[in-house]
């Protein structure tokens, strides 16, 4: 099943690639590693940038929807451009230009600033996310077995590693701007080093007169949900899980963010395990298996809302979460009708929509009741998920 990780769907296209699989995917990891780096890095010093300007909470919750806008509105293209020029060529284009985008956000005086700003970073994070993850396959493919969810794990590592350089500059009193140059400067240079080491993507026949828009596939829309449904509950674990603890679990101060962190030590570690674990039991199993464990930490968390039991609700959670999506882009980036680039912006494009939906999804159903019964409507999404992936028999 995984072990030959659909080399056939990709017609070999890597039989004389110079440079060995462990150099590879050290360099693809790299490439997650760096964007995960300078995500954290903007995302280190949004307090920053809101005091500069004197921004209400309003405001800068209204100037934030601009990055999310920016990637979806370069969804339609991104996979197109992929498909054209290949996702090493365009990695090499869009990771300068996504750290760049970086340094200019430092750059705004006024909110109207800062949002078109971020709509350019949101721009060029969606074309390097569709490009990476169109590499992600590629190297999957190359090196013979089940990779993606390492991938992944080194973006999540990427974005601890941006946290924490961005609480060292903060606390040298640098300001973002420095901060975000001395990123980007690191980011071309391991951009300079590694770009050699991509796998260069030959496109199937089959896929080569794909049109700009076309019409999604039932199994790819499937795949979409599924994402939809993982990164819903990423989000709401993302943006309440400290208002969970704090007002639910009635969490000391200093505990609060204990929910928060066993969520993402968790999914981190999921991600770097979870390989060998597909590679064993098939990703079919894999996602049915974290859907429940998503629905099983969710529900204990709510039954039981102390400050253990819901810790390792959230913990469970974590371990659900992690490997879903990357399960879904490595699916969806073999198939067979649609070339890789476009394939990932369709399912990529719908499982966006959970992550910007589930956060304000987990205040309207609060508003109507309780945090408790928000947080046990997500829980149910896990259970969507089994439910789903059990109806594709393209999933082995």
């Amino acid at each position: 099943m995984s072990q030959t990780i659909e080399a056939s769907v990709l017609q070999n296209p890597f039989q004389n690639h110079p440079y060995s699989k462990k150099r590879v995917r050290l360099a693809v990891s790299l490439f997650y590693f760096g964007q995960g780096v300078c995500f954290a890095s903007w995302a280190s010093r949004i307090p920053d940038l809101k005091s500069t300007m004197h921004l209400s909470d309003a405001q800068l919750g209204s100037i934030l929807l601009a990055l999310p806008l920016g990637q979806l509105v370069t969804m339609p293209i991104s996979g197109r451009l992929t498909t054209i020029f290949g996702s090493r060529r365009m990695l090499t284009i869009a990771t300068p230009l996504y750290a760049f985008a970086l340094t200019i956000l430092a750059l705004a005086t006024a909110g109207w600033q800062l949002a078109l700003f971020l709509f350019l970073f949101g721009v060029a994070g969606n074309l390097c996310n569709i490009a990476l993850n169109t590499q992600g396959v590629a190297g999957e493919a190359y090196y013979g077995k089940p990779i993606m969810t390492s991938f992944h794990g080194a973006w999540s590592i990427g974005g601890f590693t941006g946290a924490l350089v961005g609480l060292f500059m903060v606390n040298l009193h640098l300001n973002p701007y420095i901060h975000f140059c001395i990123i980007a400067v690191l980011a071309w240079i391991h951009i300079f080093i590694n770009y050699r080491y991509l796998l260069g993507w030959q496109k199937p026949k089959e896929t080569e007169k794909t049109k700009l828009f076309t019409k999604p596939q039932g199994v790819l829309v499937q795949l979409g949900i599924i994402g939809f449904c993982s990164m819903a509950t990423e989000g709401a674990m993302f943006d309440w899980s400290g208002v969970y603890f704090k007002e639910i679990v009635k969490a000391p101060h200093a505990l609060v963010i204990l929910g928060y962190t066993s969520f993402m030590i968790m999914m981190a570690t999921g991600r770097f395990l979870g390989d060998k674990v597909i590679a064993r039991y098939g990703r079919k199993k894999m996602i049915q298996t974290s859907g429940v464990i998503i629905s099983t930490g969710m529900f204990i968390s709510v039954i039981f809302p102390f400050i253990i039991p819901a810790t390792f609700g959230f913990m469970l959670v974590g371990i659900g979460v992690s490997g879903i999506v990357p399960m879904v882009y490595s699916i969806a980036g073999s198939n067979t009708k649609v070339s890789p680039g476009i394939a990932l912006a369709m399912v990529s494009g719908v499982s966006y929509f959970g992550f910007l939906m589930g956060p304000p999804l987990i205040g309207y159903i609060s508003a109507l009741s309780n945090l408790r019964y928000s947080y046990a409507v997500i829980g149910c999404f896990g259970l969507l998920i089994s439910i789903l992936v059990a109806k594709i028999s393209a999933i082995k």
